[in-house]
């Protein structure tokens, strides 16, 4: 078995959606990636969280062949490469239709950083892409979503070590980490921010976040200077 710890690693973080609620019958995938093997482990097509194996992970190299398994992986592989050859840093990718992201990725619209809860894991408001066009949709779907995400982030300068999610408008929320782990924490409290920030502007429509006090939260905790928790 060529990856067997990144399969565990990646199998225990398709099973953290379930124990976290973000994800409903099969709708959800995790993947990682091993940089220096240029192999990622993804969880398969269609196969129930509570029927799957670490062994069912599938192994694809970076251009999307299967390396190990017997299974596809999953329909939004393609995506994740893409994002894996273009934000180089990241090491592993969710992808969730958890309610309240989706909600927002469905409006079209950023959620827009609130307060410090939001600024002490994103720095920004969450981007949301574009309407994906009829020729990108009946074409390579998987793919151009990779695409558009990835422009998101170029035509808006957004650094996606800082910003580790992403709205993919009418669709739902991708989020990525340095290990799956971080990458399913980064979907938790996605999820988190996007219900509190509905029921923020539904209380107080001119509610803001200033910039400064979202850099002080953002910072301290990853910045080079970060402070929060233990050395």
């Amino acid at each position: 078995m060529l990856l067997k710890r990144l399969q565990e690693e990646v199998f225990e973080a398709n099973l953290s959606l379930v124990k976290h609620n973000l994800v409903l019958f099969t709708w959800g995938n995790v993947s990682a990636i091993d940089r220096a093997k240029g192999l990622i482990a993804i969880k398969p097509s269609g196969i129930s969280y509570e029927e799957m194996k670490p062994s069912d992970m599938v192994i694809v190299d970076i251009d999307g062949n299967v390396a190990e398994n017997r299974l596809k992986p999953s329909s939004d592989t393609l995506t994740h490469l893409e994002l894996y050859r273009k934000f180089t840093n990241i090491s592993a990718i969710v992808h969730t239709h958890s309610k309240w992201a989706t909600i927002w990725a469905q409006a079209r619209r950023p959620i827009p950083a609130l307060g410090t809860t939001h600024a002490d894991n994103f720095r920004g408001d969450i981007p949301v892409t574009r309407r994906i066009s009829r020729t990108e949709a009946l074409g390579q779907y998987e793919y151009n979503t990779g695409l558009m995400i990835v422009e998101t982030f170029t035509e808006q300068g957004l650094d996606p070590m800082e910003m580790p999610a992403v709205l993919v408008a009418n669709h739902g929320p991708f989020t990525w980490g340095n290990s799956a782990a971080k990458a399913v924490e980064n979907a938790v409290v996605l999820e988190y921010v996007a219900e509190m920030a509905y029921y923020s502007l539904d209380l107080n429509g001119r509610t803001a976040l200033d910039t400064f006090l979202l850099d002080k939260h953002y910072l301290r905790k990853h910045g080079k200077d970060a402070y929060y928790g233990q050395d």
